[in-house]
This record gives structure tokens, sequence and C-alpha cells, in this order.
């Protein structure tokens, strides 16, 4: 799906603020009022507004860097210090003297919401800091794949200001997705995309979205306006749709719902952190979905890792074929993954030109080793090497494919050497697996895995016999 190697470079601009929350229990009612007496044991922040989109695209692997606007107040030391435990750099924070830091208080009874306090500046930031913002976007514009806008109407975006990046990014060829707010959505002009949800498209288009005709409506509406590269609306369960030439829904794959608090920042994050990487906008609605999926089956303002995306979608059973064919880079992340987690790893080598039963039984021998069974492939070129210019039948990437399809397979990596030797060290596997053909023989890559494991091959199933008797058959019919 990704290149997990990848680590896009993105900005968020926008509202920053922390979530603070009381947590305690209540027994009675106050004496002194009609009120409930809430006995606070704990309490903790998080980052919360464009802070939850900066959690997620650190989650999902992603180079952040962020542009907000604080006050010179302990709400905002606190703020910076959430952000370098995530290893976020603050220097690109702009301090407003006479500015209150957004913090948003929750008071919690028995994990139910009794009373929130805010205490907040929202009105527009000073033009000076506004010049501040630019000049800091257009020293470092570069460096960015992607700018997020994340609006939460505190001041931080404002019209002029918004505009201003837009023209920037696009002057640079740097998209720039934005989570709008109001009902006018004007500002955001010249945007890579937004990303509203069903309610709020209603409210900016004036089109009460009640089919597939009226969503056609509102998306036409929200692309020509907004002159949106990409015009699209969240739509809850139903999905995510985007009108280009024609419509098209990703549909939702939540499996649970226990929460929905932050799955727009999610989404947002997602998306933007997808399309860095290279995905065609369809492919990272999907991903987007994978991860809103993840997310709302959390708790409070949640984030999805790729590990986590990566197994939701193997358990919802949409794990496609081509998912699970890795580069070398990217195996050399998950065998690091792996070996952290403690899960024991299994590595066999082979050309398996035409899949037959003996190359199915062999590979699920191989798999009971351990709990991660990583095949290398050899490439076209490798086998023409060891089997001939007439080999292989079927491509490297039919090969891959139809060897990915195996349940008893989790990954398969493609290597061009004559040898697997370079791929077994960047994995370290712990368990080598051959064909019992290298009884007493030399196996490559045995000094550097625990443990060697040979496998007897089914009598008479081999690809060298299919081809025969493919030959002789054909010799008859002729």
């Amino acid at each position: 799906m990704i290149d997990i190697s990848k680590k896009p470079n993105i900005l968020v601009v926008g509202d920053l603020m922390i979530d603070h929350y009381l947590w305690g229990s209540c027994d009675r009612i106050s004496p002194e009022a009609p009120v409930q007496v809430v006995n606070v044991k704990k309490e903790n922040s998080v980052l919360g507004g464009a802070g939850n989109v900066i959690n997620n695209l650190v989650a999902l692997g992603s180079n952040v860097e962020v542009i907000s606007v604080l006050g010179d107040d302990s709400v905002a030391n606190e703020l910076k210090s959430l952000l370098e435990r995530i290893d976020v750099k603050i220097d690109n924070l702009v301090i407003e003297a006479n500015r209150k830091t957004s913090k948003k208080s929750r008071l919690m009874a028995s994990n139910q919401q009794v009373l929130r306090y805010d205490s907040e500046t929202v009105e527009d930031i000073s033009e000076k800091s506004s010049k501040k913002i630019i000049e800091i976007i257009e020293k470092n514009i570069s460096k960015y794949s992607a700018i997020i806008l994340s609006d939460y109407k505190k001041g931080v975006l404002t019209t002029n200001l918004t505009q201003d990046i837009i023209k920037i990014a696009n002057q640079n060829g740097v998209r720039v997705l934005a989570d709008p707010k109001g009902k006018d959505f004007s500002k955001y002009k010249g945007a890579y995309t937004l990303t509203p949800n069903k309610k709020e498209a209603i409210e900016a288009t004036n089109i009460e979205i009640i089919d597939e005709n009226s969503l056609v409506d509102a998306l036409k509406i929200l692309k020509k306006e907004c002159n949106l590269e990409v015009s699209l609306i969240t739509l809850s369960e139903q999905g995510i749709a985007i009108f280009d030439e024609s419509l098209f829904t990703s549909p939702t794959v939540a499996r649970e719902v226990f929460d929905v608090t932050g799955a727009g920042d999610t989404v947002i994050a997602s998306i933007t952190f997808a399309v860095s990487c290279g995905l065609d906008i369809k492919k990272a609605l999907y991903f987007a979905n994978l991860a809103a999926g993840v997310v709302v089956g959390k708790l409070g303002s949640a984030t999805a890792t790729l590990d986590e995306i990566y197994e939701y979608e193997s358990s919802l059973h949409k794990s496609s074929s081509s998912s699970h064919i890795k580069s070398f880079n990217e195996i050399k992340y998950l065998a690091d993954r792996f070996h952290s987690q403690g899960k024991k790893i299994v590595f066999t080598n082979g050309c398996f030109d035409i899949l037959h039963v003996g190359h199915v039984k062999y590979l699920q021998e191989a798999k009971s080793f351990g709990d991660v069974l990583i095949l290398g492939l050899n490439a076209d070129s490798s086998v023409r090497k060891l089997k001939g210019e007439s080999r292989p039948i079927n491509t490297q990437d039919d090969r891959a494919y139809i060897l990915a399809s195996l349940e008893s397979i989790d990954y398969v990596v493609i290597f061009e050497e004559e040898t697997p030797y370079e791929l077994i060290k960047l994995i370290k596997p712990h368990v080598l697996v051959k064909g019992g053909d290298y009884e007493g023989k030399d196996v490559v890559g045995q000094d550097i895995a625990n443990e060697l494991k040979l496998v007897q091959f089914v009598d008479g199933k081999s690809t060298t016999n299919t081809i025969k008797r493919i030959q002789t058959d054909a010799k008859c019919d002729n």
C-alpha cells in the first residue's frame, strides 16, 4: 500500500490547544446547589486542535513541522513540552504577549463528561504575527511535501493569511489540504482539497444533501467556488465522497465504533500522508478510511500507526496480495519491528516458477517454524542464470503476486542477486528453511540465522516435471 520507508515532510499550520481532563467519580449532589460533586482522582493533558493532526502524522511516521501562534503563558509552555515529547520542533511557534493559549478542560465522572470550561483568545492574530508566519513558510517551503491547514476558528488562520499560504504553496508545487470551519469556504480557495463533513458541506453550499444527486451538486459547487483540484466530503459511516470528473465514494471500513472524537483529524492527516507518499487520491481515501476505522475503535482522540492500519486491513480480509510484496527498505523496517516485538522470523527462498502442491506444503511447513514467514523470490534475471534462458515461465511480478496470496506467506521480497545473502543480512531471520536436497551442503545465510531447517519435498512434484508433462501432452495433441 504505502512505501513505509518514506517519511514525508508535512507542515501543519493552525490552532494549537491543550485538551485537559479531570477524572473522578460522583456519589452525591452538592448541598450548596443542585450540582454534582466530583471527587477528582487524576488529571492529564494532551495535544488538541491542530495538535491532534500532528499526533496522527507522527503516529504514521511522518516528519512534522508546526507553525502556530501562542500566548506568553504557562499553557504555551505546557503545549511546547507536549510537542517536544513527540519530537516535533517548536522553533516556529510565534508568541503574542496579550494572547491566551487555548486550553479546554473537561470534568469527567465515571467516563462521562460533566462539564467543559475553556480559557482562550479567539480574536484574529496580529498582522505582525501573520507576516512572521509567511516569512517562515517562504524560507522553508522547498522542504515540505504538503501543508495541512487545521482551522478551529481560534484566530490563527485569518482569511488573508490562509490565502497567502495557499498562494505560496501553489507557486512552489506544494499541495495544501484544509480542514475548513465556518459557512464561508472562500478563504481556502485554491487548495488541493478540503475535508468538510456532511453538515459543514450543507452549510457552506446551501444544498441539503439527501441523495447521490444532491451530493454531486454540493461537490461540484465546492470544486468550482473554491477552485479545488479534488472536491471532497466526509460522510461519517457512509465513507468519503470525491468528485473529479465523476462521483467516487470510498466506503467506511469501521468494524466497531466506540468514539468518533478526532476522526476528522485522522482523515486529513492520513489523506495528506498517503498522497505525500505517492498514492493517488482514491487509494489515499481507502487508506484514510482504514485509519479512521482504527481510531473510532478507541476511546478519546486517538491515532493510528501504519502497523495498526495494516493489521486492521488484514483482519477485515481486505488486504490485497500486492500489499504483501515488499522492497528491501520496507522489509528491513518490518523485520526490525518484528525483532523488537520478539516475533520469530522464518526465511526461505526460491524461484517458485509454476506453483504446485509440493511448493504449498513446503511453505506451510516453513511457516510452522515461527511467527512470520518471509520469502525471498528470485528475479527473472536470477532465474535465467540458474535455470537457463527458457525460464522462468511466469514473470517475477506474477510469481510474487501468487505467492503473496498464500495464507502461509506473510511477505515476499524479490531479489536480483544470484543468492539471497544480502537480503538475509537485512532480515536476520531466526530460522532459515531449505529443501531436503540441501542435506550435508552449505546453505547461503546459515551463518546469519540462528537455526537451519530442512524440509523434504513431495515426491514427483516439481516445476521441471510439470513443464515436461505439459510438453509431452502438447506433442501428443499434435
